[in-house]
């Protein structure tokens, strides 16, 4: 089967989306495109098309029953699917010209945009923007199951997201605790946990950092013990106003990279959400960690390298029964 023209993904800007992408048959192609550079390949069983080739099939006008654009045929499996099966993009009525409006815009905004501004931008209610928000925040998720773990110079901190409306007083039962740690000139990993704990920082940073790993982080006695295992501990005195440290060997020992990651996200979520739950905050985390991850990409190839993390994810509105 003949593969899917290329595009330059650094070309892809808000005006060319809206422009050269508004017809939904352009827009499905360019789905496609970002799924399938080389060729349909078949959600169901896997068929690239090399021995089995996939067909598409051609809406007939005559026909009763006409069957709908952008459908393929299996050649292994013998099933029917399109590029939006097994997707985030399944089964919703949302025009796929406006799914990439909303993706180029998420992406796009550094410390993110509101569902309430989406819902004015693209003309959508207001429950449908949200979801579409929290479909793309699920895709973009990493699944530290293959993720490489980090293995260079490694900052670690946590930090405390308001999970109550703003103008309450200060309760602890209203904050939710996030745990970071990023790899300088690297990837970020971020996990909701119940408190700073030993255990449960401990669990996170074994599931996420190499023992190879030089890891830097304040004073919190909750990272004495369990970052013995790992190559080095380098910690900063903040209560004695020690904030980086030049090193005999000329490394540098501080957290402000991580406090450069938190200050993105205290600003998204004051200035943009100004209120999450915390049973949504692992969500909202995932859209500031694929932006950090992306950080070195245009807008255009964020977005790009953004949608192929969606494949074999779906998130319903309501869980099914049973």
């Amino acid at each position: 089967m003949k593969t899917q023209p290329e595009f330059d993904a650094d070309d892809l800007n808000l005006v060319s989306l809206a422009q050269e992408y508004s017809d939904e048959d352009k827009a499905r192609e360019l789905l496609e495109q970002m799924f399938w550079p080389n060729g349909a390949v078949c959600p169901h069983c896997k068929n690239d098309g090399k021995t089995k080739p996939n067909s598409k099939m051609t809406p007939k006008p005559d026909s009763k029953h006409p069957i709908r654009k952008g459908v393929y045929f299996c050649g292994a499996c013998r099933k029917l699917f399109s590029v939006t099966v097994g997707t985030i993009f399944e089964r919703s009525h949302v025009p796929i010209n406006k799914w990439l409006l909303a993706w180029f815009i998420m992406s796009s905004s550094k410390k993110s945009v509101s569902a309430h501004q989406l819902h004015r931008m693209l003309k959508v209610t207001y429950k449908t923007a949200w979801f579409m928000c929290h479909r793309i925040r699920f895709g973009v998720g990493a699944d530290l199951q293959t993720a490489k773990p980090l293995d260079n110079v490694c900052e670690a901190d946590e930090t405390f997201v308001n999970t109550g409306k703003q103008t309450s007083k200060f309760k602890r039962s209203k904050f939710a605790t996030v745990a970071l740690v990023l790899e300088r000139d690297g990837e970020a990993r971020t996990r909701v946990i119940p408190s700073v704990t030993m255990r449960n920082v401990g669990k996170f940073l074994n599931e996420t950092v190499s023992k190879k790993a030089v890891v830097n982080t304040d004073e919190h006695a909750s990272y004495t013990y369990i970052l013995k295992p790992y190559k080095r501990h380098e910690r900063v005195n903040h209560s004695k106003y020690e904030y980086a440290r030049k090193n005999p060997n000329g490394t540098m020992s501080h957290i402000n990279t991580c406090e450069s990651f938190f200050s993105l996200v205290k600003r998204g979520m004051y200035g943009a959400f100004h209120c999450v739950s915390r049973e949504h905050l692992p969500k909202y985390m995932n859209e500031f960690e694929y932006r950090w991850n992306t950080r070195k990409l245009t807008d255009g190839a964020r977005m790009a390298a953004g949608i192929p993390m969606t494949q074999g994810k779906r998130l319903m509105y309501r869980q099914p029964v049973n």
